[in-house]
C-alpha cells in the first residue's frame, strides 16, 4: 500500500501536468452557432469598449445585447460554464459555482423600429439576482434556445474577479533589435502576499491581452524571477506586434455620408454602403490619432435608442494592393471586432482582377467601426501580419489577468486584473 508521502508526490505531479497542459479552446470560446444572430454586444454596464469583468459578491452588472434577424419571438435562455485559465471546462457541477437557477430566460426583447431591416433585439443585465456565479474565474456564457443547451445560439466570455493580488505594469520598447521599432514589451510584477502558495511558478498563471483580443493572447506566462511573494515578469517573450492606429468607418447615419463612405445605394427595403478603397499604409509615416483599437460602438445620430432603432446595411470594403496585383501566397482578411477577430474561410477577401483589388462585404448595424487588414500565409495560416505594418509608437491597451489554483483546488481562480496603455500623453497629433 503506498504511503501518504507517495500519494502526495503522485498528486503533485498530476497537478503539474494538468496545470501546464495547453489547448486551443481560447481561440473558439466566442462563437456564433445560428446564422440569424447579428451584432452581439457583451460588456460592462454602460461601457461598450470594456471586457465583461465583474467582482465576486458585488452589484456589478454586464450588458448583453444581440439581434435575431428572424423576426419571430424566440425563447432564449442563458447559463454559465466555469472554465480554467485556458478556457477548458471545469469538471464541477453547476450547483458548485451558480447560486440559484442554473438557467435564465431572456425576457427583455423589442422589435426593430424606424428601420428598413426587420429584426428582434434581445437584451439582459447579467448576472440576475437569482442566477449568480459564486466562484471567481473564467465563465463561458452560453445562450441557447427553448431551454435546451444542445441548441446553442452563441457563447461569450465572462470574467469574475476576486481581487487578491497587486499588479504593477508598464509598456516598454523591446531590447532585441528585430523588435525595437515594431513591437511593444509588457513588463510587470505581481504581489501575492496573503495567498497560500506552495509552488507559485505553477500555481500562478498569467494571461496578457492586447486591445481585449483573445486571438493573439499570451497564455500561461511563466515568471522570470520569484522574490518572496513578488513575481517578476521581465522577458523578451512577452512582446506584441504594435500594429498601427486602426482605420475608421463612421456609419452612424446612412443618409449623411461620412468621409470614409464613397457612395450609397438606397433601395426600397435595404441599403448598400460602398467604402472608399483602402490602400496599404506600410510605408507611410506613423501618425497618432484616437481610435477604438479594433472595436466598434453601436450608435446613431437620429434616434433615441440605437439598439432597436438602428438600421442595417450591406457594407462593401475594397483593399487596393501595391501595383493592383494579388499578394503572392497570401490570403487577405478584413479584421477587427466587426469580424470577431476571425480568420474563417468565409471571411476571406476575394481578388477582383478587373479592378485589381480585394473585395468583401459585411452586413453591419449603424455605428462607429474600427478595422484593419490582415495577410495570412496560405502555406501556414497561423502566420498572419497586419498589412499596415508595426510601429512602436502605436497606442494600444493591455490587460493582465492573474489566476491562482489552490493546491487541492479544482479550478483556476481569477485573482487580479490590471489594464495599462502604451501611451499616456495622448497628443492631438504625433509624428
Amino acid at each position: 500500500m503506498p504511503s501518504i508521502k507517495d500519494l502526495y508526490i503522485k498528486f503533485f505531479f498530476i497537478f503539474l501536468f494538468t496545470a501546464s497542459a495547453s489547448v486551443a479552446s481560447s481561440q473558439t470560446a466566442d462563437s456564433i452557432y445560428l446564422n440569424t444572430i447579428k451584432t452581439i454586444r457583451f460588456h460592462n454596464y454602460g461601457d461598450q469598449l470594456s471586457l465583461p469583468v465583474i467582482n465576486l459578491n458585488s452589484n456589478d452588472l454586464t450588458e448583453l445585447h444581440f439581434d435575431d434577424m428572424d423576426v419571430r419571438v424566440k425563447y432564449y435562455y442563458y447559463t454559465y460554464q466555469l472554465c480554467n485559465e485556458d478556457w477548458t471546462p471545469v469538471n464541477l457541477s453547476q450547483f458548485d459555482y451558480i447560486k440559484g437557477f442554473t438557467q435564465m430566460r431572456i425576457t427583455n426583447y423589442r422589435f426593430s423600429s424606424i428601420a428598413y431591416t426587420r429584426y428582434t433585439h434581445y437584451q439582459a443585465m447579467i448576472p440576475e439576482k437569482n442566477c449568480v456565479p459564486t466562484r471567481s474565474g473564467n465563465y463561458l456564457l452560453k445562450v441557447f434556445l427553448d431551454g435546451d443547451t444542445s441548441k446553442l445560439a452563441f457563447t461569450k466570455r465572462l470574467l469574475v474577479l476576486n481581487n487578491r493580488s497587486t499588479i504593477g505594469a508598464r509598456v516598454i520598447q523591446p531590447f532585441l533589435p528585430e523588435y525595437f521599432r515594431t513591437h511593444q514589451k509588457i513588463q510587470f510584477s505581481i504581489n501575492i502576499n496573503g495567498l497560500n502558495t506552495i509552488n507559485p511558478s505553477q500555481q500562478i498563471k498569467v494571461v496578457v491581452l492586447q486591445n481585449n483580443r483573445w486571438d493573439n493572447a499570451f497564455i500561461n506566462v511563466p515568471p522570470t524571477f520569484i522574490r518572496g511573494t513578488s513575481l517578476e515578469y521581465n522577458t523578451e517573450n512577452i512582446v506584441f506586434p504594435a500594429g498601427k492606429e486602426w482605420r475608421w468607418l463612421d456609419l452612424r447615419d446612412f443618409r449623411l455620408q461620412s468621409d470614409r463612405v464613397k457612395s450609397a445605394d438606397y433601395k426600397k427595403n435595404s441599403t448598400d454602403i460602398y467604402v472608399r478603397p483602402d490602400v496599404e499604409r506600410q510605408g507611410q509615416k506613423y501618425l497618432y490619432y484616437s481610435d477604438l483599437n479594433g472595436m466598434y460602438l453601436i450608435e446613431t445620430t437620429q434616434s433615441l435608442n440605437p439598439y432597436w432603432q438602428s438600421d442595417y446595411a450591406m457594407v462593401h470594403f475594397t483593399f487596393m494592393p501595391p501595383g493592383n496585383n494579388p499578394l503572392p501566397d497570401k490570403d487577405i482578411y478584413l479584421f477587427g471586432q466587426l469580424t470577431n477577430y476571425n480568420f474563417a474561410d468565409s471571411l476571406k477577401m476575394k481578388f477582383n482582377p478587373e479592378k485589381g483589388a480585394y473585395e468583401t462585404q459585411l452586413f453591419l448595424k449603424q455605428g462607429y467601426y474600427s478595422y484593419t487588414y490582415m495577410a495570412a500565409d496560405k502555406n501556414n495560416p497561423a502566420n498572419h501580419a497586419d498589412l499596415d505594418g508595426n510601429y512602436y509608437e502605436t497606442e494600444n491597451s493591455y490587460t493582465i489577468l492573474v489566476y491562482f489554483r489552490d493546491f487541492a483546488g479544482r479550478a483556476d481562480e481569477l485573482i487580479g486584473v490590471s489594464t495599462i496603455n502604451s501611451r499616456t500623453d495622448k497628443p492631438g497629433f504625433s509624428f
